[in-house]
């Protein structure tokens, strides 16, 4: 079986959920194998945050690798190695929208001793590229789908023949949408505040009555990783691998909490889109959003980048396995340019691929789950997007000089008239 058929195991149990428009439907094995599952292993609120849903901020790994894990006897010692960052020039023009990452040494990981996939700290090294300065918007993708006819996953009739078993008027496009409860939940089930709504889609981000016609400087979401990909296929670009996203997110940082240092609020000042109030019923909003924001409407990193941690979850490369730092940091070697683990295995769920996803959303928050935080990982099935994840990509520096003016004519080309 093909891989991304494996994958459609994570939308085909949110179809099998059913949780259609507030109206539950019951009966599929597949939806109470894995309630059965969430109710077994969630044992503390965020255990493993919205699992199975594309990450959305887990703690994954926690209970299969020991609640409070410390890093594994004989990994480096931090304090003994300083990084290296290549002080050097951009080797040619920018390409619209992006700016340029010159590479270097960091520590990658964290020291949160709940977020055992992301432990321990460990050597890497990478190349220079250029990163999108934001998350692709509604705009850009317009664009790309107005040049290409490209239709997303999400808006897609899922076929027969993928999901045997099911009833066929179940089988019906739309994507997983967050809807919080009108008053306080147990965090142990998420199923309580997520919904699969059909005809929710990049356009429509909270289901059919909803539209980006005021959001066109919004992320695009409900993207899945081969949505991802086309895009970036066709603007040139490539997906960030998980090193090169949180080497450019750091933004010449070294081992801070945070993007932009160790104090969520300096000075009392919102850094980033994250959730604010009482998770997940009461948003207050005290950030000014209550969902996605327009790109860049945060301070930038170090490195010009806005929204490396909020906003919306972004996609990399890298296949997903909750012991990959261990085996890094295993080695005593810098890893260089690590390109990730050559395959998805997730303890969590045995059997579905996975790909890594960064840099938290407007969902994340300290009462459930920080991945926000600078080290944090999260995980998605495929084929499953939701209302809280996006992209951005980079690309090579030797390819930007013959790239850059029909990539950054087709980026630069007139604004998109947004039709519904």
């Amino acid at each position: 079986m093909s891989v991304v058929r494996e994958s459609r195991s994570g939308k085909w149990m949110w179809v099998a959920a059913g949780v259609v428009a507030g109206s539950v439907l019951s009966g599929f094995a597949v939806y109470a194998r894995h309630r059965a599952q969430v109710s077994a292993a969630s044992m503390r609120p965020g255990e493993y945050c919205d699992y199975g849903i594309g990450a959305a901020g887990e703690n994954p790994g926690t209970l299969s690798a020991g609640a409070g894990a410390t890093a594994p006897a004989g990994t480096l010692n931090p304090s003994g190695w300083t990084p290296k960052i290549i002080d050097r020039k951009p080797p040619g023009p920018a390409p619209a929208g992006m700016v340029w990452i010159p590479g270097g040494q960091f520590w990658m990981g964290t020291t949160e001793s709940r977020m055992t996939d992301a432990l321990p700290w460990h050597r890497v090294s990478v190349d220079g590229y250029w990163m999108d300065k934001t998350e692709v918007t509604n705009e850009q993708f317009a664009r790309f789908v107005k040049a290409t006819g490209y239709v997303t996953v999400a808006e897609r009739k899922p076929r027969p023949e993928d999901y045997p078993g099911a009833p066929a008027e179940k089988l019906v496009a739309g994507s997983v949408v967050f809807s919080p409860p009108d008053h306080p939940v147990e965090l142990n089930n998420h199923f309580r505040w997520w919904n699969y709504v059909p005809g929710a889609n990049w356009r429509h981000p909270e289901g059919p009555n909803s539209s980006i016609k005021n959001r066109m400087n919004h992320p695009a979401v409900h993207i899945a990783y081969e949505d991802a990909l086309a895009y970036c296929k066709w603007a040139g670009n490539r997906l960030p691998t998980e090193a090169e996203f949180e080497f450019a997110s750091r933004g010449g940082l070294d081992r801070k909490r945070y993007v932009w240092g160790d104090e969520f609020m300096p000075g009392g000042k919102h850094m980033a889109n994250t959730f604010q109030g009482h998770f997940p019923d009461t948003n207050t909003g005290d950030d000014g959003y209550l969902a996605t924001a327009p790109v860049g409407s945060f301070p930038a990193n170090g490195y010009g980048l806005f929204d490396m941690a909020g906003n919306v979850w972004e996609w990399t490369s890298d296949w997903y396995r909750a012991d990959y730092y261990q085996t890094l940091a295993a080695s005593g070697e810098i890893a260089t340019n690590p390109q990730g683990p050559p395959d998805s295995f997730d303890p969590n769920e045995p059997g579905v691929p996975k790909k890594v996803q960064r840099g938290g959303s407007y969902l994340c928050t300290d009462q459930y789950c920080a991945r926000y935080i600078a080290g944090g990982r999260g995980k998605g099935e495929l084929d499953t997007g939701t209302n809280h994840l996006g992209f951005r990509c980079v690309r090579e520096p030797e390819a930007a000089a013959v790239k850059a003016a029909a990539a950054g004519s087709r980026i630069r080309g007139e604004r998109i008239a947004w039709r519904p």
